[in-house]
């Protein structure tokens, strides 16, 4: 203690100086840290997974950029009595189709009709089917389709004919790509059913090359006996057959 305080004020501002330890400032002991794998090198790793994200959504959305035919079908709306009065909700039913074959229907409910048609959009994108066409314009040959108290009928066309077909099956074969076919509904008029057995119908077609295939034969031994074509001519449609 007498030393202390025997002590001279040039020895007492040299005791008072910070050490090199201390004289270094926080921000640059925090990034040596960083350096030697510390917080700063998981935010590194973190930033890392970042951008692998980011290529995942890349392909995702070239995965959803496909160019999609929507056709809103039907929309219905249903209230629900409740003790303060009404609660009205809306159901969509949409078709959904790339014009190349393939195409879904799917329905969604919602207190909103635009959620509702997201919904039903979403549902049909998941539940789309290829269908065979001949020559990509019509089907291969006739269908019957049938679901609860509805029964369509499809057949074939020549070029030109068009889409004949009225409501929810025009619909349906829009989205598709066919370009000429004829169709028939009996019975019930409800778009549910209706797209239900048209979906049945198409389920059904088979292709003169998915045919050949389980039975072991040639396209052209097919063709021939369908159409009574000659040889040529049978093995010229064989070869214009693609699917």
């Amino acid at each position: 203690m007498a030393d202390d305080k025997n002590q001279t004020p040039e020895a007492a501002e040299q005791s008072n100086l910070p050490t090199e330890a201390s004289e270094a400032p926080q921000g640059e002991q925090r990034r040596e840290r960083g350096a030697r794998g510390g917080r700063g090198g998981r935010d590194d790793r973190r930033g890392g997974r970042g951008r692998r994200d980011d290529r995942r959504g890349g392909r995702g959305g070239e995965e959803e950029g496909e160019e999609l035919v929507e056709k809103l079908v039907h929309i219905n709306r249903v209230s629900k009595t409740v003790k303060g009065g009404k609660r009205f909700g809306f159901a969509a039913l949409v078709v959904v189709g790339d014009g190349k074959g393939r195409a879904g229907f799917g329905h969604g409910k919602a207190r909103e009709v635009p959620e509702a048609i997201s919904k039903a959009t979403a549902a049909a994108k998941k539940a789309m089917v290829r269908v065979p066409l001949r020559e990509g314009r019509t089907l291969h040959h006739d269908g019957i389709g049938h679901f609860g108290a509805g029964r369509v009928y499809v057949r074939s066309a020549k070029p030109g004919t068009g889409i004949i077909a009225g409501g929810p099956m025009r619909a349906v074969f829009e989205s598709l790509g066919v370009a000429d076919v004829v169709t028939k509904s009996v019975g019930t008029s409800n778009p549910y059913n209706m797209i239900r057995a048209t979906f049945e119908a198409l389920g059904d077609q088979s292709s003169p090359k998915a045919v050949a295939q389980r039975r072991g034969k040639k396209i052209a031994d097919l063709m021939s006996r369908r159409a009574g074509l000659g040889a040529a001519e049978a093995q010229a449609e064989a070869e214009a057959v693609t699917e």
